[in-house]
């Protein structure tokens, strides 16, 4: 089995009711400082305020009811176990999430406040946990990326870019486990084969740098980022070959430049986006690919799931 741009659009029908289809809007005061015409895929206005819901949603729609009334489990440094919880929430089952000790203390308590179930533990443990649990409880693994029904949902924000028409020189996108990249690459190159895709993911941990680099998996060591949503160490093993097949190059971001982005966003776009969206603005204004005041270039802005301790950071920052 593989991914396919039927396996997007079907997505796109299942899941129609529970989420939006978000803005993308042209944001003509960023274009001096970023030196391109800029577009924004608005995902931070998403139902829980992040891309994740749509491959959260399509994995569980697609469960038989019996899974369903026994409950689901997942693992998340928050976006996805936020989508998750309210995917559960709307559909009345149990859901649990576990989260690492590390991750955002803001995006837990919006998990608890769905209703979910919080089980917390050290980062490099949650999904042997995880899958302890689901085994004990007889519970369901939605996971947050490396699956094939979970990344045709989150394909459709693909989808949704595509039906503008833009003709768009370059999209970029946040990179962690891979899916928002591999299944956004795989509905773009369907539909408009002129158009570059990019991921951009942390320096401090550059699993997809570093594993089409080496033509291989790569599995690298732990480093602390201010992306909370970027943490995982290595590319999800069904994503990595859509992504090397499709993209066409990968940026790895300094923790400086994630912070700059993030505060242009807010200060000179109006947008709250959180540090693991703002990755892409700040691979532009580390100078990592070279763009030309003609290149439309769609930024999606995957999450603005941000709490006011990260904000703390940007007071010294400049652009």
């Amino acid at each position: 089995m593989t991914l396919t741009l039927k396996d997007i659009q079907e997505a796109a029908d299942r899941i129609a009711p529970y989420i939006h289809q978000t803005p993308l809007l042209r944001m003509e005061n960023l274009d001096a400082f970023l030196g391109c015409e800029v577009h924004v895929k608005l995902e931070s206005m998403q139902v829980t305020n992040a891309f994740k819901i749509r491959g959260a949603m399509n994995k569980i729609l697609k469960l038989e009811d019996e899974d369903l009334e026994k409950g689901i489990i997942t693992t998340s440094s928050g976006n996805h176990g936020r989508a998750v919880a309210f995917a559960a929430k709307r559909l009345g089952i149990h859901a649990t999430v576990v989260v690492p000790d590390s991750g955002s203390k803001y995006k837990a308590v919006a998990i608890e406040a769905l209703g979910a179930e919080l089980v917390r533990c050290d980062v490099s443990e949650r999904f042997d946990v995880a899958e302890t649990l689901a085994r004990k409880y007889d519970y369901t693994y939605i996971p947050p990326f490396d699956d094939y029904e979970v990344m045709a949902g989150q394909g459709t924000v693909g989808l949704e870019i595509a039906a503008h028409h833009e003709d768009f020189n370059y999209i970029i996108l946040p990179t962690s486990g891979g899916g928002l990249l591999a299944s956004t690459s795989t509905a773009i190159k369907n539909t408009s084969a002129s158009t570059k895709v990019y991921g951009a993911e942390p320096a401090s941990l550059p699993r997809y740098s570093e594993s089409l680099a080496r033509g291989e998996l790569t599995r690298i060591p732990r480093q602390k980022t201010i992306a909370d949503a970027l943490v995982t160490d290595q590319p999800g093993e069904r994503n990595f070959p859509i992504v090397k097949e499709l993209i066409d190059g990968m940026l790895a971001v300094s923790e400086e430049y994630i912070l700059k982005g993030m505060k242009l966003l807010m200060m000179e776009g109006k947008i709250v986006a959180e540090p693991s969206s703002s990755v892409i603005i700040g691979a532009i204004l580390e100078g990592l690919l070279k763009v030309s005041p003609e290149d439309k270039v769609c930024f999606v802005i995957s999450g603005g799931n941000v709490g006011l301790d990260i904000l703390e950071n940007l007071k010294d920052v400049d652009y």
